[in-house]
């Protein structure tokens, strides 16, 4: 959180393209709280009007993007002074998304005077994965260097937040009989979207002590995801019978249409979800980033039985 922060960003013009998501609408708190003014760069940017009102008259202005037509680029990164681009996908044409097309967000962001570029990647990106996702993270990071030299490469952990759709999803599946945990054994580092948020300002408050390097923000603490959905279990008060599958079943249902789970999701379920020592982590960017027993009693009260008006036993 941004209490009583310098207002570091004051005046300063930040472009979020693709800012209308979870992580986008915490980084724009994040931001106005230290007097940046914003331009959400949106393909929906209607999805983006809840952001407006976090911020004074003025500072926030909302405008079409989509970053496969280069002209709509051109217009929304005109007169900027800082961009952070979060686009990012799971389905579709994933090269012209977060590929090569982020290397042309790159490019037209520093041929419009753009003086610093924070590129959002994820951990587990690799060239050689035969995933897609985790494929094109890593050639849109070798894209955007080619292009913007100095950018900053920030590869977050999953992100967690009260409003997600990670421990939102789980805490709800909580009510079943049964719960099905797939890859159960697989490692997960969780990070405080706030924290997250709190890096990106960091840099931006500072970008030419960070300029060309790549970062891995991981949380606090590494589950497997067994112990996660152990965790909130326990914080919603339910107790389904937790169920771990095993690599073959797992790999049916992910098989199957309709299921919760894709294959490639799954593949990199398994890969797990944990930042390497090989470079420089959240703590480098000034952030102690803080673990996710703080927030889950508070979080998931509304998902008991009874909800938060449900009565608490007396010791």
């Amino acid at each position: 959180m941004t209490i009583g922060r310098v207002r570091d960003l004051d005046g300063k013009l930040v472009a979020l393209v693709g800012g209308t998501g979870f992580f986008g609408r915490h980084l724009a708190q994040e931001l106005l709280a230290r007097g940046a003014r914003l331009r959400i760069a949106a393909r929906h940017p209607e999805k983006a009007f809840k952001v407006k009102p976090l911020g004074n008259l003025g500072q926030v202005q909302v405008v079409a993007v989509d970053v496969t037509k280069p002209h709509t680029l051109e217009v929304a990164l005109t007169g900027v002074d800082a961009v952070v681009n979060l686009v990012g996908a799971f389905a579709g044409n994933l090269d012209a998304v977060q590929g090569s097309g982020a290397g042309q967000v790159a490019a037209i962001a520093r041929a419009r005077g753009v003086t610093s570029f924070v590129h959002i990647s994820a951990i587990g990106a690799d060239a050689a994965s035969p995933v897609a996702y985790a494929r094109t993270k890593a050639e849109g990071e070798t894209a955007v260097l080619a292009a913007f030299p100095g950018a900053v490469v920030l590869r977050p952990s999953v992100l967690f937040g009260i409003d997600d759709r990670f421990l939102n999803l789980f805490a709800g599946f909580t009510a079943l009989p049964v719960l099905p945990v797939f890859a159960p054994s697989a490692r997960l580092q969780p990070l405080d979207v706030d924290d997250a948020s709190q890096a990106v300002g960091n840099v931006l408050a500072n970008p030419g002590a960070f300029a060309g390097q790549t970062y891995e923000l991981g949380g606090a603490e590494v589950l497997t995801v067994l112990e996660l959905n152990q965790r909130i279990a326990r914080a919603t008060g339910r107790a389904p019978l937790i169920v771990p599958l095993s690599d073959g079943l797992a790999g049916l249902i992910a098989a199957l249409p309709l299921t919760p789970i894709s294959r490639d999701q799954l593949a990199l379920l398994r890969q797990g979800n944990v930042a390497s020592s090989t470079l420089p982590g959240i703590r480098e960017l000034g952030v102690q980033p803080r673990p996710l027993s703080l927030f889950l009693d508070r979080w998931l009260v509304t998902y008991r039985k009874h909800g938060r008006f449900g009565a608490r036993a007396v010791s």
